[in-house]
């Protein structure tokens, strides 16, 4: 399996970006999708999760609100909208298959990319 996370970048504190996960080697309609992240010096850190069918959403306490999941399974692309970032978004972002009742297991995770958030 194949994950590749892209669209990171620096942004300013109450920026907006758009996270893409584009994946390969499985049948992604059929997965539960997840974001992970994590910040230098800390554990990796749940970001919000979807189902196959793009019906059900869950997300980590300190996003909830301000980040968006979505997938569009005919492209097997995950995406992560962020909306209102601040600093303590900066950090490694990495998406992640299959269904977990917390962070997925690092295996499962993909190619991340980095998000940073300052003025």
């Amino acid at each position: 399996a194949l994950l590749v996370a892209s669209g990171g970048g620096l942004v300013q504190p109450g920026g907006s970006l758009r996270l893409s996960c584009v994946t390969s080697g499985f049948t992604f309609s059929t997965h539960y999708m997840n974001w992970v992240r994590q910040a230098p010096g800390n554990g990796p850190e749940y970001v919000a999760g979807i189902n196959n069918n793009a019906d059900l959403t869950k997300y980590g306490d300190s996003v909830k609100g301000r980040f968006t999941v979505s997938r569009d399974n005919a492209k097997n692309t995950m995406f992560l909208q962020m909306d209102s970032l601040n600093p303590e978004d900066t950090g490694m972002y990495y998406c992640a298959r299959g269904n977990w009742d917390n962070v997925p297991p690092r295996g499962f995770w993909g190619q991340g990319t980095q998000v940073t958030v300052s003025g």
